[in-house]
């Protein structure tokens, strides 16, 4: 007897993800991390209002969650100010992501983003046989004229951009977005990856208008909202895109007491701000630390820090890696020339103390196995 074979897709794509996950490297090195500071979570956590409406709905979860995701919806169209029809809830952006991927994307097909991009982007792309372009980041931006020209050049069904930036923490304020908007070559969609505009200074974000049936708006509770284990996500867009996702997408995917958490935390706006002082506070001890080292920390508009590291990829590789082998879970960009840089996440002071603590030794031990 013997099995089906995978489609010639599925056997040319390599067995990966897009991230190694910090609970793959703790097993691997037989410890936990002293710091979790490489994943964009939110170690200030949620509301304690989610908390609470989470618990309670433990007690309700033999039942599946609302399929339609009804309650949150509303509450979210109300809180953008649009009509139901306009949200799409999914299993965090990742999931929203694939999906709308695999409605747009066909073999062959072009898609534009910037090289060093979010890489889960990528991942769909090529799980549905798209055809990345890429162009470069421009001083550390992602640069929205070369992406119009790419997109142009190559017939591009879709432009994937992040503001605030990952992995860089840049942005762009909200005309230079709109501008954006108002070039899209047509039949072209710009997905526009808003994970960490919560965190973001006033005038980021450009107005959402639902009449533009080529934006489509991701949103996040994983950041700010700090409920990334959650994976609660949503799309802004028009009705016509919004309800292609039912075409795809898992209607029984939402957990029940995600769901109550995710509508517990939009309400507490309070908790919201109290979150944005922490990050920035948080970011400002950060910037410190790397100022101490001699090492220059790029503005951020997001819950992490983008540190130049002075030298070349080579080095930030060898400073991460030590920082990892004294128990600091950091990431960093992996194209150049921004993999030149680490990048640190916010947390509660404690856990960005042990960072400070480590990364002396970890810079003398890297420029000492470069010599």
């Amino acid at each position: 007897m013997t099995k089906p074979q995978l489609t010639a897709l599925a056997q040319s794509l390599p067995a990966s993800v897009p991230f190694v996950g910090p609970e793959a490297q703790e097993r691997q090195m037989g410890r936990p991390f002293v710091a979790r500071l490489g994943a964009n979570e939110s170690a200030f956590g949620p509301s304690p209002k989610a908390i609470k409406a989470m618990q309670e709905a433990a007690h309700q979860v033999w039942m599946y969650g609302d399929p339609e995701s009804h309650d949150l919806r509303n509450a979210l169209a109300h809180h953008h100010d649009v009509a139901p029809a306009n949200i799409m809830v999914g299993e965090g952006i990742d999931g929203l992501l694939g999906l709308l991927v695999r409605l747009y994307v066909g073999t062959g097909d072009a898609v534009v983003t910037s090289a060093g991009a979010y890489p889960t982007f990528n991942y769909h792309v090529a799980g549905f046989g798209g055809v990345l372009h890429t162009v470069p980041y421009k001083g550390d931006h992602e640069d929205p004229d070369a992406l119009l020209a790419k997109a142009a050049e190559v017939g591009a069904k879709l432009i994937y951009i992040a503001n605030p930036d990952n992995p860089m923490g840049s942005w762009h304020d909200a005309a230079t977005m709109q501008d954006m908007i108002d070039r899209l070559p047509d039949g072209c969609m710009l997905v526009l990856d808003e994970a960490y505009v919560d965190l973001a200074p006033d005038g980021t974000a450009p107005r959402i208008d639902p009449a533009y049936d080529n934006v489509l708006r991701m949103r996040t509770f994983s950041k700010a909202h700090g409920m990334a284990g959650a994976r609660v996500g949503y799309a802004i867009g028009a009705a016509e895109v919004i309800s292609g996702f039912n075409k795809v997408r898992n209607h029984f995917g939402m957990s029940r007491i995600s769901q109550a958490g995710a509508f517990a935390a939009l309400a507490d706006q309070d908790w919201l701000h109290h979150i944005r002082s922490e990050v920035a506070a948080s970011r400002a001890h950060i910037t410190q630390i790397a100022t101490d080292n001699g090492l220059t920390a790029l503005p951020s508009a997001t819950n992490f820090v983008t540190i130049d590291c002075g030298r070349d990829g080579e080095f930030a590789r060898l400073v991460l890696s030590e920082l990892v082998a004294a128990g600091i879970f950091v990431r960093m960009p992996f194209v150049a020339p921004q993999d030149r840089c680490i990048r640190v996440g916010c947390g509660p002071r404690d856990l960005i103390d042990a960072f400070a603590a480590a990364l002396p030794k970890a810079l003398t031990q890297a420029h000492e196995k470069l010599r």
